[in-house]
Formats: C-alpha cells, sequence, structure tokens
C-alpha cells in the first residue's frame, strides 16, 4: 500500500490497496486506521468490493447505525442509499458544510462512502480538517470559547421541511444534543472545533463573563457562532475529491466536516455509505 498526501492540511489517497483484504488482514487494517488518524480522509480508487465486504470493512471500526430519514440497504442495515436522480429535489443538508448526525448524543466516528454511479463531471465532495480550524483561531478567540457548548437539532435540519406533527414528531425521538464547542478527539487528544450546519445556539453563553447588555448576547452569540461554523469555508483547510465509479472515501467524522457540492446537471448520482457509531464527546 501507497499513501500519496493530498494537501498539506488533510487528505491521501491510498494506492495499491483493496478494502476487501483489510477485512481479514489485521496488519494492513491498522494501517489504514493509523493514515486516518493522520490524515482525516482518505480515498482510494476502483474498489469493486461487495456490499457485504464495504461493511464488513466498515464494522471493523466498529458498529454499524441507521439514518431516520435516510433508509438503509433492505438487506444490509446500516449501510445507507444517498441515491439522486434527476426528479430528486435538492437536498439542503448534504450542501452545507457539516459534521454527520451531530444531533445525536454520540455522534459516529466515522464513515467509509462507495461511488455507486456518478455524473462525468460535478458532484464532488469536499472535506475539512477541524483540527487546523481550532489551531489557527486567533487566541482571544479560544479564550472565548473554552468551556462553551452548543445544541446540535435534527428537528431544525431534516425536520424543517416536514409538516409540524412529523417534525416534533422526530424531535421527541432525538431530542437536540449538546457538545462541546471544541471537543477533544477520544484517540489522538487534538482539540477539534465541533460546530457546524446542524449546530443551532451556544446554550451557556449568557454569564456575567460574556454578557453586559441583552445586546451582548443577542446577535453577540450568534455572530460568534456564525463565525465559527464559518471556519470550515477556508480554502486552506480543505481537501476536494472527483468521484469515480467504485472510488471510496473514509473520513474521521470526530475531526472534519464534508460538503457534497451539487454543480452537477440533472443526473443520477448513487452512493452508499457505512456510518460507524461514535462516543459521547467531551
Amino acid at each position: 500500500m501507497r499513501i500519496e498526501q493530498l494537501t498539506c492540511n488533510i487528505g491521501a489517497e491510498l494506492v495499491g490497496v483493496n478494502l476487501a483484504d483489510a477485512v481479514h488482514d489485521d496488519g494492513l487494517f491498522k494501517e489504514i486506521k493509523n493514515a486516518l488518524l493522520k490524515h482525516k480522509v482518505l480515498f482510494l480508487r476502483d474498489q469493486e468490493i461487495s456490499r457485504a465486504d464495504h461493511v464488513a470493512f466498515a464494522e471493523r471500526f466498529g458498529k454499524l447505525e441507521d439514518h431516520p430519514v435516510a433508509g438503509s440497504h433492505p438487506e444490509y442495515p446500516g449501510l445507507v442509499q444517498i441515491y439522486k436522480s434527476p426528479d430528486t429535489p435538492i437536498d439542503r443538508y448534504e450542501n452545507a458544510w457539516h459534521t454527520d448526525a451531530t444531533w445525536r448524543e454520540a455522534p459516529p466516528m466515522g464513515c467509509v462512502l462507495r461511488c455507486v454511479e456518478c455524473p462525468d463531471v460535478g458532484g464532488d465532495t469536499m472535506w475539512a480538517n477541524m483540527v487546523t480550524a481550532y489551531e489557527m483561531l486567533p487566541a482571544h478567540v479560544k479564550e472565548q470559547i473554552a468551556g462553551l457548548r452548543a445544541r446540535h437539532s435534527i428537528e431544525a435540519s431534516f425536520g424543517a421541511a416536514m409538516p409540524i406533527e412529523k417534525r416534533l414528531a422526530l424531535k421527541a425521538q432525538y431530542p437536540d444534543a449538546e457538545h462541546p464547542v471544541v471537543r477533544t478527539h477520544p484517540e489522538t487528544g487534538e482539540k477539534v472545533l465541533f460546530v457546524n450546519a446542524f449546530t443551532t445556539h451556544f446554550t451557556n453563553f449568557h454569564t456575567k463573563e460574556h454578557v453586559r447588555f441583552g445586546q451582548d448576547a443577542s446577535p453577540g452569540s450568534s455572530m460568534l457562532l456564525n463565525y465559527l461554523i464559518s471556519q470550515a469555508f477556508i480554502p486552506e483547510y480543505q481537501v476536494r475529491w472527483r468521484w469515480k465509479k467504485n472510488s471510496m472515501a473514509i473520513w474521521d467524522n470526530r475531526s472534519t466536516q464534508h460538503y457534497a457540492v451539487m454543480d452537477y446537471p440533472p443526473c443520477h448520482r448513487k452512493m452508499e455509505r457505512a456510518g460507524i457509531i461514535g462516543d459521547t464527546t467531551f
């Protein structure tokens, strides 16, 4: 296996390896996992593997999770089918910088995504390194956000387009989760800026340290949150991957955000994603 770094801050392509082999090869899997922790997202080409091997490889990281809105493959629970067709409405959640399912108390550890079919041009996916995003913040901002916590909501994102009864039922099933604004990566110990498109507001901003008058709380806190969310937009923290059939991506959901670029004409774009259950944030 050869590891080719794609940018200075994030992303590497694995060459000369088949992920199906890593299902049973402990040494190869360890190499891949170490590369993932270092580069945050890994890419592979020409992976003609079965759905069973796709799932089996992802399960080496941990148990898989279903998605409450996007359905799983009927024969492979946890393998979410993200299928777009010419008549599919624009997805309002993929084409925003986000970390998957931070509306869960325990967001996914990571994901393994395979391209089944894609446009000839367009439909790339981008990832951002949120460890670097935190490291590059000005010192006074780091001081200001230390100890802050924020809410993440499925109701305000996936639920927003639903009729009110369904939206409230979704929130009852998945109440808003609260996470630290700066989380600690459980394996590397790195500090990660952990706010994204699912984040609605800070929960402990309104204190005497932050607020003199009500104007400090609103719009003061929302302006700070928008500033933090916008850090993922910085090109120096990003990598962009052009999909081809049987290309794959593996990413660490704890330390990255991603964005599916919807710049392609009406056509089919079929992706299959295995999401790995994560742990609670701290």
